[in-house]
């Protein structure tokens, strides 16, 4: 097991450096002006000139690159143009609030799509399984953007259950249950499309473990049918575990658009701020953090897996 996690520890390292690579290059071929935008079009030449020495934009790019790298690997990201602040100081706390609504939107696909998967594989072709299908395929193909706007619309605009956006009410108590029902509505509208996806792949799964020959070996040996249906789920969990794995990493990734409808003040609202600013240390550092996660996950996902099945460790 210790050479398997160290194997993927090692295969991460050039991934990481690719994705640098691939990150930097981007926002620097980026067309604009990061100086302009921040300092105006009628900002004097010399503090043009000074700025853009101290963001490094008149080096050349390799050498750019690689200062950027050498400190980035030593933990400063740099400092923020729009705000004059340490990149690291903005990106941990937003880090932190994507993070939380992540796992909330998480653990609603794991439960969900793990209870529609089940039902599905189970009554395959009775109307509890025809209604999860469809529920599955409706989740896939609804537009989340078009989703959470119709959340904000019915529940906070029509019926007012829930706020809009935000953490805290501005008169709120700011505690577990305001923070909670602010969580509500972008937890849901985030978790939609994974669920579907997390339901599809486990009724697959499970439905093929059932049509197999285990179920009938274990009746054949006296077990009773909770005791197949838990053999059943567990020889099918492992691709419950790949599939929730690779949607937590997309949750992480992915949540731009809901954070910015929601106002939910995590990675992906900085990133589309700073986007809008051309703020470029926070957009890079903003990528590779969330790049890094990303990574992290996929590396904690196969360890499990691995755990699970001694198959996979080669």
């Amino acid at each position: 097991m210790r050479r398997f996690l160290r194997r993927r520890l090692l295969l991460a390292v050039p991934t990481l450096l690719g994705v640098s690579v691939v990150v930097f290059a981007t926002v620097a071929l980026v067309p604009g002006d990061p100086v302009g935008n921040f300092l105006g079009p009628g900002a004097p030449p010399e503090a043009r000139r000074e700025l853009t020495r101290r963001l490094g934009l008149d080096l050349p790019l390799p050498e750019r690159y690689g200062s950027w790298l050498w400190h980035a690997l030593h933990g400063d990201l740099g400092t923020s143009i729009a705000t004059q602040r340490p990149v690291s100081q903005l990106l941990l706390p937003a880090f932190g609030e994507t993070l939380l609504l992540a796992s909330c939107s998480f653990l609603l696909v794991l439960v969900g799509g793990a209870a529609l998967g089940s039902l599905g594989a189970l009554r395959p072709r009775g109307p509890v399984g025809r209604l999860t299908g469809a529920i599955g395929t409706l989740s896939v193909s609804a537009p989340q953007y078009s989703v959470s706007l119709l959340l904000i619309a019915v529940f906070a605009v029509h019926w007012q259950l829930l706020p809009a956006g935000g953490t805290h009410d501005v008169f709120g108590d700011g505690g577990a249950a305001d923070l909670l029902r602010h969580l509500v509505l972008p937890a849901v509208a985030a978790a939609l499309v994974p669920l579907g996806l997390t339901a599809r792949v486990f009724r697959a799964a499970l439905g093929s473990v059932l049509d197999g020959e285990l179920p009938d070996s274990l009746r054949a040996r006296g077990l009773s049918r909770t005791a197949v249906l838990r053999h059943c789920l567990h020889n099918a969990s492992p691709a419950l575990l790949t599939i929730g794995g690779l949607q937590l990493a997309y949750l992480l990734e992915g949540v731009v658009f809901v954070e910015t409808l929601f106002s939910w003040p995590g990675i992906g609202q900085l990133l589309y701020n700073a986007l809008s600013a051309r703020d470029l240390p926070v957009i890079e550092g903003g990528v590779l953090l969330v790049a890094t996660a990303f990574v992290g996950v996929n590396i904690l996902v196969d360890t499990a897996h691995a755990a699970i099945d001694p198959r996979v460790r080669g």
